[in-house]
């Protein structure tokens, strides 16, 4: 059950972060960072729980760290500039 709520919850971000980038606004931005957090506490409780290999839930942790930073980033970017061209 946990595990199926785990993954639910790493798509659901990845999506979001998706449409957070195509729509960037500052409480989405938020939003995204509210789903890293669930993310990686319920991967947390699920490693410790399971007794799963560290080294592969460091790896995956990472990776999926890796690319929703990129989308926050981008979205950040992309709200910057449509910022400066509303002034």
């Amino acid at each position: 059950m946990l595990v199926l709520l785990h993954v639910s919850i790493a798509i659901s971000s990845l999506i979001y972060t998706g449409y957070v980038f195509l729509s960037p606004s500052k409480a989405r931005i938020y939003g995204v960072y509210g789903f890293i957090a669930a993310t990686l506490i319920s991967g947390g409780v699920l490693a410790f729980v399971a007794h799963a290999s560290l080294l592969s839930v460091c790896v995956s942790g990472l990776l999926y760290l890796g690319i929703v930073s990129i989308g926050i980033v981008a979205s950040h970017k992309k709200l910057a500039k449509e910022s400066a061209a509303d002034l």
